[in-house]
């Protein structure tokens, strides 16, 4: 039976984790906290330690299957990166029995993984993104002057990224060709798996898209794109410091895009959400260049403070902060409800 709209939510606030965005999952996750409370829910709050340890006030967590967690009606993990949004957290709450919030194990999995997740838009056929290359650490050590010459096809620059980092952390933007080795051994010492991508032309677009209730669709659309933003980058381009430090980024809405680029932003962000099985939310983020709009990457669970785009794009569209928070969490109850419907 469905929960009653009015209802008031318990919900486990997951927060911390064992990745390097342990910081930014918290300062996360406190906003997702203070949004519920705002709402008149109430929050039980789990902090994931670097060690990954989860500890429920001053004691560490012990979980059965089936169990649930804490009594809560659902689980939001604001957790970043691995161990947190590639799949490894939703497959625990999954054997726990217990709605959450997000997408499930094999989107997770896959989002997060930069190489698979554009191999995936690719097999696609329908959606456009930069060229890239996958490179394996075990093939670097092994044949590196080789691989070097694969990415000459890619031109300069080229973006050198960890795989399964968010955040911008250990990236690097290649000008010269010399500095190429240097940047991969950088990026293998956070990741075994490497993806190099040519630079996209063009202004930086992000779109966040939002799931709507069963009692929203009316035969409409079953998620909702909001207007595109544009990122405005006064030092250069988008790596940690731009995104999490004040003046390092500036968020415009409306992005300075034409009304047909704008809407295929969000033709795109609703196609890329689907096609990787999406639920509940995602940032998916575009190079718009005139009338030419390319898929980047797709964020499962993105920054999530009032301030980061996500939640201010949706602003935007009419979906205030404290809202945004519980109808994700409703979103996670109508799926947890559907799912114990069939047979497995």
């Amino acid at each position: 039976m469905s929960l009653p709209s009015t209802r008031t939510l318990t919900v486990a606030v997951l927060a911390g984790g064992r990745s390097s965005e342990h910081e930014v999952s918290r300062s996360s996750a406190a906003s997702v906290r203070d949004g519920l409370l705002a709402g008149g829910h109430e929050v039980e709050w789990v902090d994931v330690g670097e060690d990954g340890v989860w500890r429920h006030g001053d004691r560490a967590l012990s979980v059965t299957p089936g169990g649930g967690l804490l009594s809560a009606d659902v689980v939001f993990p604001v957790l970043h990166g691995p161990f947190g949004e590639d799949g490894t957290v939703q497959g625990l709450l999954e054997s726990l029995d217990v709605a959450y919030v997000g997408a499930g194990v094999a989107a997770s999995a896959v989002c997060l993984d930069k190489v698979l997740f554009k191999r995936l838009m690719r097999a696609s056929g329908t959606v456009p993104q930069v060229d890239f290359v996958g490179v394996e650490e075990r093939a670097w050590l092994e044949r590196g002057e080789q691989v070097l010459s694969e990415l000459e096809r890619l031109g300069l620059p080229v973006f050198v990224k960890p795989a399964h980092l968010g955040s911008s952390l250990g990236i690097a933007r290649v000008s010269e060709p010399a500095q190429l080795a240097d940047a991969l051994t950088e990026a293998f010492a956070h990741d075994g798996l490497v993806i190099v991508e040519e630079m996209g032309a063009g202004i930086e677009a992000e779109g966040s898209v939002l799931e709507r209730l069963r009692e929203e669709h009316d035969g409409g659309a079953p998620a909702l794109a909001s207007q595109p933003g544009e990122i405005v980058l006064p030092g250069g381009w988008y790596d940690f410091r731009a995104k999490y430090e004040p003046g390092g980024m500036e968020l415009r809405v409306p992005a300075r895009i034409s009304d047909t680029a704008a809407a295929r932003v969000r033709e795109l962000a609703l196609e890329a959400f689907a096609y990787v099985g999406c639920e509940g939310l995602a940032r998916v983020d575009f190079f718009v260049d005139g009338e030419q709009v390319l898929v980047n990457e797709l964020n499962t669970m993105p920054g999530f403070t009032p301030t980061s785009v996500y939640a201010k794009l949706l602003e935007h569209s009419g979906v205030a902060y404290p809202e945004l928070v519980e109808r994700l969490c409703r979103l996670a109850l109508e799926r947890h409800e559907r799912t114990r419907a069939h047979r497995h």
